[in-house]
């Protein structure tokens, strides 16, 4: 980047920080109490930014408009919420460009598809809580990502201008939500992305593909 960003925002899963092992385990303990094999962690891994429903669609091939997917989606979220933080770390190499960013003192936040009933907590309990500029959750706004609301609101709350301002994502509605925005924007490819080449055609500014990558982005 050959100009310091006002603000460096991030997408939480898969971006900043690595909740697949969570999900994994909370989505097979669901298939242990239905007598089911777990399943294979990759096969988790690559929908975990989809969040809760591609977990119940691939853990019990339920879509939202059959029966018993509201049980399962609400067992689901009420196992994750009791073990939010147990497996879930930042990504290797992740807290370096977090202190790289804090020492050059450019804010960074986190806006995220994930309800605040669960990004609250996790952040606290991996101390980011008060290192984090902010937090947009779908809560906050009455239009998710790729609407670029949350995005408008995070800049507001960190006092950044959206055109010097940088999102960070690993799905395609992060770099659309940053683009309708009119920031910079850098997709992470190693995140939870099931056709990892598809990522050449989300038109980001930049991709990383790895955390490595990234931090030289942002240097």
């Amino acid at each position: 980047m050959n100009h310091k960003p006002s603000a460096v925002l991030f997408d939480l899963d898969g971006t900043l920080i690595d909740t697949a092992p969570d999900f994994i385990r909370c989505l097979n303990q669901l298939r242990q109490t239905r007598s089911l094999d777990p399943l294979p962690p990759e096969f988790i891994r690559q929908s975990v930014s989809d969040g809760a429903r591609a977990m119940v669609r691939i853990g019990f091939g339920i879509e939202q408009h059959q029966p018993g997917y509201a049980e399962l989606r609400a067992e689901f979220l009420d196992l994750y919420e009791i073990g939010v933080a147990v497996e879930t770390t930042l990504f290797d190499g992740m807290d370096e460009i977090l202190l790289s960013l804090e020492a050059r003192q450019i804010p960074w936040g986190i806006v995220t598809n994930k309800p605040v009933r669960f990004a609250a907590p996790l952040i606290q309990a991996l101390g980011l809580g008060k290192r984090c500029s902010t937090l947009i959750c779908p809560d906050h706004v009455a239009n998710t990502k790729p609407d670029p609301e949350a995005l408008f609101l995070a800049c507001n709350e960190t006092q950044a201008t959206p055109e010097t301002a940088i999102y960070v994502g690993d799905h395609k509605r992060d770099i659309d939500a940053g683009r309708n925005a009119g920031m910079k924007t850098i997709a992470v490819r190693y995140g939870y992305i099931e056709q990892p080449e598809t990522v050449d055609s989300w038109q980001a500014d930049h991709i990383a593909d790895t955390v490595n990558d990234l931090a030289k982005l942002l240097q």
